[in-house]
């Protein structure tokens, strides 16, 4: 087990579990319950952190949820080529008919 991340957010860390789950590579999440005791330990030691459950996985992991994976999303509103509907930037498929632009 090696330790790949972590985030002041939990919903960060849980984002990257998903993605990380949607490939295939197990992972668990450790410290999701410490936010309580921010201030009696340093707050970067009680952060929720992603491990990967096989070392094997850890670079193909990284990959994954590096900034240049997840940044691949289009930034600005754009229309879908196939059903023509409007999407916002964040979406990197639409949400009408699934197409890829």
């Amino acid at each position: 087990m090696k330790k790949l991340n972590s985030s002041e957010s939990l919903i960060t860390v849980n984002h990257w579990k998903n993605i990380l789950q949607s490939e295939g590579i197990a992972c668990e999440i450790r410290n999701q319950h410490l936010g309580s005791i921010m201030g009696e330990m340093p707050f970067v030691e009680v952060w929720p952190q992603l491990w990967v459950v096989h070392n094997l996985d850890y670079d193909r992991a990284l990959q994954l949820i590096s900034d240049d994976a997840i940044s691949e999303s289009p930034t600005e509103a754009w229309a879908c080529s196939r059903c023509n509907e409007e999407n916002e930037g964040q979406f990197a498929a639409c949400w009408n008919c699934g197409n890829i632009p």
